[in-house]
């Protein structure tokens, strides 16, 4: 098979193909779903949140590497090198270069002005077209067959050797949409080393009490969450599962890494200020009562009542509650629930051009890698970021092997 071969056709895949494709060489992407991008489409349908308009700098802070910490990739490191550098001036330039009208939120985050993520991809796969990429549906990659991939397709099986392959096939998460991880032992029984796939960017796992079942689905507004030293004052939502939502969703590495929680009910009053609310004798009132008129929001009252036993006596005891109360849950959701998964192929099983040591000719982007970050714009970024990267580096290789 002549020219690249790309198989994944999410944000990450169709980026590598771009780039490939704009070098001059023809590409083929292999995509095992009937359609392309669909958890790029499932992200879309409350509102495609493309990026977050803020320095680089601060940008970075936000993407972890599969170092089991959560300090700041060094800029001169993987996905910040200066030629493949690609954030979020990058992407809204990209953006409006399909026809996209993009506007930025209160908090930074960007969006297309339709907030839908169905003509953005639209637009990009009527200009890969133009470009020649030829889009195979329904092609799923099966592994290795000799120095062959082998693919099941609608016409049968189908053993491809290109001169040059990146794979983009996703992590682990939601995988009813494409990314189920299959290509895991595949990759390791070539000696890729690859790092456990865990969920990334998901909710908490909590068995309520029947009394909460009338708040399941309630915004939880107004509160910050703490866990493993960082802090997040995002809205979430009580669910019949447990605690979902963005501000959950920031803090879900500490957490899914045995961080302790808790939530500050008040986070814009000081100690003193809250146990004043509570001076209040509760005379003949039920707890109930008494609290929904100390606290006056009726889901937070709610949640003091599910997680604030045993309940103080004194003022300064449900000031503290107020201010710390602990959060009780049975761990993360699994990886099915999740919007992202961290770990994957480790960063010391790749070259600087994110090309596979053990299977030179063979580079891979995206969530494959074994990296995080948050949502709010910067998973989608990365994502967009690695695969233009390995596009960029997969067509110098065709050039230099060509030669």
């Amino acid at each position: 098979m002549k020219g690249a071969l790309v198989i994944g056709a999410g944000p990450a895949g169709l980026m590598a193909a771009e780039e490939i494709a704009r070098s001059g060489h023809p590409v083929t992407v292999a995509e095992a779903m009937p359609t392309p991008a669909r958890k790029f489409l499932m992200a879309g349908k409350s509102g495609l949140n493309l990026t977050k308009d803020e320095p680089p700098e601060a940008f970075a802070r936000h993407l972890m590497l599969g170092t089991g910490g959560y300090a700041p990739p060094d800029p001169a490191g993987y996905f910040y090198q200066n030629e493949s550098a690609f954030g979020p001036a990058e992407v809204m330039e990209w953006a409006q270069g399909l026809g996209i009208s993009l506007f930025t939120g209160s908090t930074g985050r960007v969006f297309p002005v339709g907030m839908k993520a169905s003509p953005l991809l639209r637009a990009w796969l009527a200009r890969l077209r133009g470009m020649g990429v030829e889009l195979r549906t329904r092609w799923r990659w099966q592994g290795f067959e000799g120095d062959a991939l082998n693919f099941d397709t609608p016409e049968g099986r189908q053993l491809l050797r290109p001169e040059v392959t990146v794979l983009a096939l996703g992590g682990a998460s939601w995988p009813r949409l494409g990314s189920d991880a299959a290509w895991l032992p595949w990759l390791a029984a070539k000696g890729v080393t690859i790092a456990e796939l865990k969920p990334a960017n998901m909710g908490l796992r909590v068995d309520w009490s029947d009394a909460m079942a009338q708040y399941f689905g309630q915004p939880v507004k107004g509160t910050a969450l703490h866990a493993g030293g960082q802090s997040s004052r995002g809205e979430w939502v009580i669910s019949k599962s447990g605690m979902e939502g963005g501000g959950i969703y920031a803090l879900s590495a500490a957490l899914r890494d045995g961080a302790e929680a808790t939530l500050d009910l008040a986070p814009d009053m000081d100690a003193e200020a809250v146990q004043a609310r509570f001076t209040k004798p509760r005379g003949k009132l039920s707890m109930g009562n008494w609290l929904r008129r100390a606290v006056g929001d009726p889901v937070k009252v709610a949640l003091l009542l599910e997680w604030g036993k045993p309940f103080p006596d004194d003022p300064a005891g449900w000031a503290g509650r107020m201010k710390t109360l602990p959060i009780h849950h049975r761990g993360p959701m699994g990886l099915e629930r999740a919007i992202s998964s961290a770990g994957g192929i480790r960063l010391d099983a790749l070259t600087e051009n994110l090309e596979l040591r053990a299977l030179p000719g063979i580079f891979a982007a995206g969530e494959m890698l074994d990296w995080e970050a948050a949502t709010g714009g910067y998973l989608l970024t990365h994502s967009l970021g690695t695969g233009r990267w390995a596009g960029r580096a997969a067509a110098d290789y065709l050039a230099s092997a060509r030669l």
